[in-house]
């Protein structure tokens, strides 16, 4: 594009002329990159003009001071797509983004540093802030409008209203992004009520407000608060994200969401929430904490304008016609050919236990005591705390300090207790079987067995995205394990990103009813997306020619995970499932099509 100059003033105006802003949400990091087109090119063909995105930062800055903007990290690559399609762009950097994402998009490694203080003018935080967006700006500051790229509006933090009420932070978070070369019109985003606004305002900066229905209700609220400026949505929610366990796949209310975005246009600016939701690959879903841990699933389906996988929606239809009234509707042609593929039935070709194999995946720390997953230099996937037996006398309870999120609790190898959540901080009764020398035996008596040995594998199932515990999401076993009343000492400890799967060696022991990983391949001559039905298995994860395509839970909704057709290649295929309750099916199916409750 030109350069040009993006202003706000009693409406939005687009180089002196006056600009609606019909835009939609798509997060480039929950999409592969071989499909950033495809999503674009159905956004513009529905009458959209501009295109929304969350950067989050723990997917840029994995580990501190290393930092990724490749592959599906690419931000630039993405705006640069929107561009070539006459698309203009809103960015959302801020360094906490909720989205239903791990940690609001803050990294975990932040966790590692004692008495953390997320969100707040804390200098420890804001120095990690300072040097991510040393490098994030040096990247997309160069793609605003003013210098002629796409980007129009960028947004200070996120439904910060809802959090807390420290301007001076506010504050910061805005003068970090100026010192940095922003120049486009900054908004905030929060709920359309009067406490949250209120919390959330910035001098200088448009509010904007969140929500998904009660159009003009919000957007009267909204108005007394902004006076004589352009009225926006930031996030029209169209419909809801789904958490294991939940009975059902979560969707929105069409007849009614298509009369609200008739009245947000009608009076002002919408993005739409989400015009794709995509994906949460990987351990990337984030949790919420209200009566309970509440995990989300892999799928960010959300009952989107297009699916999961970018298939075209009677929502999209509806929409269309709407927008059709307000602006003109391009013709697009699609460009990429995407189609969907059933694979068939697949065998288990190879398994492995991880007992057998946990010394050649991970390295053992030794310590008298347990530490966090972040204190292990580890951000996502699982640990393993392995200790012997040796002065315990029975194994008849247990309770986990500080620990989170579910733990598996083995002895001798063989499964004696699950805990889940709050369960975790309760005494519980195990009465499990050790090998221990009885009391008093002296030396003549002395016997001919290994103590037992207890193994507590600790899975971080996705750190809380929104509200107050965000300080308190350490992994692992943060305090101390107590058994029979007393703090056992001595463990060595795994980590388990499982981001080395190459080092599998399957020839090894398998034991059932173990944690286990199994092993399947299959042959591809042609390519589609494709949808993995893990019917049968328990609990774990799935890796796709080493791609971590996500979580499964046999509670459900979500009964399928979804296999973009990138990640496939012509000929021999693996994949891997990584289950840890001892749940399993001799097959798993690919299908044609999606599952989600």
């Amino acid at each position: 594009m030109q350069k040009g100059i993006f202003e706000i003033k009693e409406d939005f105006y687009l180089n002196g002329e006056k600009f609606k802003v019909i835009s939609g949400a798509v997060h480039y990091f929950r999409i592969v990159p071989e499909y950033w087109r495809d999503r674009l090119e159905k956004l513009k063909a529905m009458g959209l003009n501009t295109v929304e995105t969350y950067i989050p930062w723990n997917m840029h800055e994995p580990k501190c001071g290393e930092f990724h903007f490749h592959g599906i990290t690419d931000i630039r690559r993405f705006v640069e797509i929107a561009d070539e399609l006459g698309l203009y762009v809103i960015l959302r950097p801020s360094p906490y983004i909720c989205a239903e994402w791990e940690f609001g998009g803050l990294p975990g490694w932040l966790l590692a540093t004692e008495g953390m203080r997320v969100r707040a003018n804390y200098k420890p935080f804001l120095d990690c802030v300072e040097n991510w967006y040393d490098a994030l700006f040096k990247v997309i500051s160069p793609l605003q409008i003013n210098y002629g790229g796409p980007v129009i509006m960028m947004q200070v933090e996120n439904e910060y209203g809802y959090y807390g009420s420290n301007s001076v932070y506010m504050n910061m978070m805005k003068k970090l992004m100026t010192d940095r070369g922003v120049v486009v019109p900054l908004v905030t985003s929060d709920g359309p009520n009067d406490e949250s606004l209120s919390c959330g305002r910035i001098e200088g900066v448009l509010q904007t407000g969140n929500f998904g229905s009660n159009t003009k209700e919000r957007f009267a609220v909204l108005k007394k608060h902004i006076g004589d400026k352009p009225l926006m949505c930031t996030e029209f929610w169209v419909g809801w994200f789904d958490h294991w366990g939940n009975g059902g796949h979560m969707t929105g209310n069409l007849e009614k969401s298509a009369e609200d975005l008739d009245e947000m246009l009608n009076q002002g600016h919408v993005n739409i929430y989400m015009f794709e939701g995509g994906t949460n690959f990987g351990f990337m879903n984030g949790s919420n904490y209200y009566d309970g841990l509440t995990p989300d699933v892999t799928s960010y389906d959300y009952d989107g304008v297009l699916t999961e996988d970018g298939q075209i929606t009677e929502k999209y239809g509806r929409y269309k016609e709407i927008i059709s009234r307000y602006a003109p509707i391009p013709k697009v042609e699609l460009t990429t050919d995407i189609k969907r593929k059933s694979y068939g039935k697949l065998k288990i070709q190879d398994k492995v236990s991880l007992f057998s194999v946990i010394n050649d995946i991970s390295m053992a720390e030794t310590r008298s005591y347990t530490l966090s997953m972040e204190k292990l230099g580890q951000s996502y996937g699982y640990v393993l705390y392995h200790s012997r037996l040796e002065k315990e006398q029975s194994f008849d309870k247990i309770k986990l300090w500080k620990a989170n999120d579910r733990a598996n609790i083995f002895v001798d190898e063989k499964p004696v207790k699950i805990l889940y959540d709050r369960e975790l901080l309760e005494e519980h009764n195990v009465h499990a079987d050790i090998r221990v020398k009885p009391i008093g035996a002296d030396s003549s008596q002395s016997i001919d067995f290994e103590p037992s040995a207890i193994d507590i594998l600790v899975e971080n199932m996705g750190r809380v995205n929104f509200g107050p515990r965000m300080d308190d999401q350490r992994k692992g076993i943060d305090g101390c394990v107590q058994i029979n009343g007393h703090i056992h000492h001595g463990w060595d400890m795994y980590t388990l990103p499982l981001d080395n799967l190459e080092k599998l060696d399957f020839s090894k022991e398998y034991k059932e009813n173990t944690p286990a990983f199994y092993r399947f391949t299959f042959e591809a001559e042609e390519l589609g997306d494709t949808f993995l039905d893990f019917e049968g298995f328990g609990k774990g994860c799935i890796f796709v020619n080493r791609f971590n395509i996500g979580r499964f839970w046999e509670i459900g909704p979500q009964k399928r995970l979804y296999i973009p057709a990138p990640l496939l290649k012509k000929g021999t295929n693996e994949i891997i499932i990584f289950e840890t309750d001892g749940k399993i099916n001799e097959t798993i199916e690919l299908k044609a099509q999606p599952d989600i409750g």
